[in-house]
């Protein structure tokens, strides 16, 4: 998200490369293939939510966690924000807000999985989108490969193959966008990002977000409001959206962003019904900007994103219980989505189904009763039901249960 900044030196373009590691346990071997990642020898349907460690303060970083996790969350993810942590040429930083060390441990205590954004472009709405300053004026500006933060990954062990949470990494950022801009340069830059970073031997699987030429291993993604009908460029990548926007950034001045949790609801339904493996929202707690962080033109300090759980770590209802509901019933049907192929039967103009069912009416502004093993069913305008037994719905994204009481903060 946001605008691209390339760098260029007189003879080649290198990549700072930002990785942390610690020593944690929670995966040991992360491969994937066309259906899914498979962690430790298990296939995964895995829900993953964006929270960025600057963007909150160290005492809220467990309660997010948590809160991510009841919400039905197994993966935290995160970009690696360069400017923070390399305040000035060889100056580092990782206290506070910027340590991301504990945030990660934070990560690992909960029992959940991390996926690791390095960048070092990350867009993000923020200063510069990730890159120090400093480089703008270095003649020649290069990205460096070789600093103390990389040694600090190969000390301490923070991916999934050295016993840390870590299953996936990202490289670059939405650059598919931009690269066209650059010509024969542009791809020569996306292929060789991508080479080096697989050259660095993480032991996990590496993506590179919506680009259309990501070199094999790498796993292109997608990213935007719908990803069911997005297809990895080679048929033996697994499908993964590691961008789905529950509401938007705000501007000054202009109208509050909305998206309804029905919609969100009804996006993810139609990717796990459409062989999706991860999902991650972004953003599932946006936080603040804080100081000078915010980049772009008129982008407010809050970056509440109309996000799960607010900018102050309160679930935002019915958001996140809504959500917190489609999670479950996903679970309730993980195994028998990954020991089969998805089969699309036709159940009239817009309506169509798969067992274990999902019961979708594509129609946004009809609702329908269908017919489906003998049993009628209703289906809302724009929704997906969900009956992990094909036969009991237990969910449907536009029924959306209401709470009498919001939450509240009390002296």
């Amino acid at each position: 998200m946001g605008k691209l900044f390339f760098f260029y030196s007189s003879s080649c373009c290198l990549l700072f490369f930002l990785l942390l590691c610690f020593e944690l346990g929670s995966a040991g071997n992360v491969t994937y293939d066309a259906r899914s990642l498979i962690v430790d020898g298990q296939r995964k349907l895995l829900i993953s939510a964006s929270i960025h460690y600057p963007r909150s303060v160290p005492a809220m970083w467990p309660g997010l966690v948590q809160t991510a996790k009841e919400g039905g969350v197994d993966v935290i993810e995160t970009y690696v924000f360069w400017n923070g942590h390399e305040i000035a040429p060889s100056v580092y930083n990782f206290e506070g807000r910027f340590d991301l060390v504990k945030f990660v441990k934070t990560v690992q205590q909960a029992g959940m999985y991390c996926i690791l954004r390095i960048g070092p472009f990350v867009a993000a709405e923020w200063n510069y989108g990730g890159v120090p300053v400093w480089l703008h004026y270095i003649p020649g500006t290069v990205f460096r490969t070789d600093n103390e933060n990389f040694k600090l990954m190969k000390k301490e062990k923070l991916f999934a193959s050295q016993g840390g949470p870590i299953i996936l990494s990202q490289v670059e950022n939405e650059y598919g966008y931009y690269e066209q801009g650059y010509g024969e340069g542009g791809k020569r830059y996306a292929q060789w990002a991508a080479k080096m970073a697989v050259a660095q031997n993480t032991g996990v699987p590496w993506i590179m977000c919506q680009q259309y030429d990501a070199p094999d291993p790498v796993i292109d993604t997608c990213n935007g409001f719908y990803c069911d009908t997005f297809k990895p460029t080679a048929p033996h990548r697994p499908k993964i959206w590691t961008e789905n926007w529950p509401g938007w950034f705000q501007l000054f001045g202009a109208p509050n962003p909305h998206r309804p949790a029905e919609d969100v609801a009804f996006a993810v339904a139609r990717f796990f019904q459409k062989g999706g493996t991860v999902n991650n929202y972004y953003m599932y707690h946006g936080g603040t900007n804080f100081g000078r962080t915010a980049g772009g033109p008129f982008i407010t300090t809050s970056y509440d994103y109309e996000a799960p759980i607010d900018e102050y770590g309160l679930p935002n209802l019915p958001k996140w219980g809504h959500l917190k509901e489609l999670h479950r019933a996903i679970k309730l049907c993980e195994n028998l989505l990954l020991t089969s192929n998805p089969v699309n039967i036709s159940l009239g103009h817009s309506q169509e189904g798969g067992c274990a069912a999902f019961l979708a009416n594509t129609d946004d502004k009809n609702d329908v009763t269908v017919t489906f093993r003998n049993a009628s069913y209703h289906l809302p305008a724009w929704s997906v039901s969900i009956l992990p037994d094909c036969k009991t719905e237990v969910y449907n994204s536009a029924k959306v249960h209401r709470p009498d009481m919001q939450p509240h903060c009390a002296p």
